[in-house]
């Protein structure tokens, strides 16, 4: 059994006034929250497990990674142009992605399963638009499906988990049948082997751009498991960490677990980067956020770095980016601004904090309006091209073009021109690069 302390980490919050614009004229301004974290993970052992850790022993990579203008941007080098990748740029707003799923009869959860399609859909939108780097396809509750968790996807309604945990005994329930302990290899082989497919391919087409691996955090995937969804029963995460804190904290350490396993094996299968997905920040307090899913974001940071140091790391809090100071104290190399961020007091206040503790801000990731980027037809504040290359010299100047990985605030959601993402990605390219050049 695992064994957990009952102790609840306390956090500190500052609020930073700045009155800056949005990040585009259409994202909603908000004051930026700063969760001040602590530097160290260490404590996370401490205070919230008490349980062996599951890693791997630390081994150096041989994957080429200063050859990569992502990687260098994640790790602070310089850069000739500012990366850029998109959130979930592989999917429905490609006709090739759609085309080849009505050709392959298959659904998304399906094509999943065969490492050639994930291999075939990760490389669409780098055939297409002149990206930075390919990301794996998948989708961040395979963890959950690994553990047994039933995850279907009937059709017009998005990913459904029908049968969530409902109960304390449900997780005993599922410690007694192993499944709290880790089993990439077993459960999760195909992903892993797609990783390597992906990789092989990049290298035969002469793409040149880095892999990125990823995975959702432990306190998104608890909100998939117990019920929760982004459109119904977004208490369900809180409502399991308040009234069942005990049998919360030994399935968050159990996630932490599969996920340190799951980055690592993503790695040593060819991955250059890797990205985690704390994707429901919305459905979440910050004091709960700190409790409960900071210590877990800590204890992944520390035990990828330990094991596979040199691998930038990721994270990506939406809709909890006060969180970020928080982030880089933990010690990932980037993180995240979503929509409502503000960009210059984001960057101030990470400035500030590796100021304060003698070390180099972290980089940072996005925050491109994907509205911008919808067609005419959709309406819902779609851009013009010229519009589109105003809205990212803008982002530029906001955010400085480098230590920056240019993307998204949210993810493509199908509705976007494929002239307008290309816009977005060459408009990236060219105002950066004059900007760099110019210094």
């Amino acid at each position: 059994h695992l064994l957990v302390s009952q102790g609840v980490f306390r956090c500190a919050m500052s609020v930073s006034m700045a009155m800056r614009t949005p990040a585009s004229k259409h994202c909603s301004q908000r004051s930026s929250v700063v969760l001040q974290g602590t530097s160290s993970s260490s404590s996370f052992r401490r205070s919230f497990r008490v349980s062996a850790a599951v890693g791997s022993e630390a081994v150096t990579t041989t994957s080429s990674l200063s050859s990569y203008g992502m990687v260098n941007a994640a790790l602070g080098q310089p850069v000739t142009r500012t990366p850029v990748w998109l959130f979930r740029q592989a999917g429905r707003h490609l006709p090739e992605y759609m085309q080849y799923k009505k050709d392959s009869g298959k659904n998304f959860l399906q094509l999943l399963d065969d490492p050639k399609d994930v291999a075939e859909m990760t490389m669409q939108p780098l055939r297409r638009y002149d990206i930075d780097a390919a990301i794996l396809f998948s989708d961040i509750l395979v963890i959950a499906q690994a553990m047994g968790i039933d995850v279907t996807m009937p059709g017009g309604v998005g990913i459904q988990v029908p049968n969530p945990l409902s109960a304390p005994e449900d997780v005993l329930a599922m410690e007694k049948r192993g499944a709290l302990k880790p089993d990439v290899s077993g459960r999760l082989s195909h992903v892993i082997e797609s990783v390597g497919l992906i990789k092989q391919t990049i290298a035969d087409e002469n793409r040149g751009v880095p892999l990125i691996g990823f995975s959702a955090a432990p306190y998104t995937l608890l909100f998939y498991m117990v019920g929760g969804s982004s459109k119904k029963n977004t208490e369900n995460g809180v409502r399991w960490l308040t009234e069942h804190p005990t049998e919360s904290r030994v399935l968050l350490a159990a996630l932490t677990d599969w996920v340190v396993e799951y980055c690592i094996a993503q790695i040593d299968a060819g991955a250059d980067m890797v990205q985690v997905f704390e994707a429901m920040g919305e459905h979440i307090t910050p004091e709960l956020l700190e409790a409960f899913a900071m210590p877990c974001c800590r204890e992944i940071a520390e035990r990828i770095r330990a094991a596979r140091p040199g691998v930038p790391l990721l994270c990506f809090a939406r809709d909890a980016t006060y969180a970020n100071v928080a982030l880089q104290q933990a010690g990932y190399d980037v993180v995240t601004l979503d929509c409502a961020s503000e960009r210059r007091g984001t960057r101030e206040a990470l400035a500030a904090d590796a100021a304060s503790r003698g070390v180099e801000p972290c980089s940072v990731q996005g925050n491109f309006d994907p509205r911008l980027l919808h067609r005419d037809d959709v309406g819902d504040g779609a851009a013009s091209l010229e519009e589109i290359d105003e809205a990212v010299r803008q982002m530029l100047e906001d955010l400085g073009p480098e230590r920056l990985i240019a993307n998204l605030g949210a993810g493509l959601g199908g509705k976007e021109d494929t002239a307008k993402v290309k816009q977005f990605v060459d408009s990236v390219h060219k105002h950066s690069a004059d900007m760099i050049a110019a210094k």
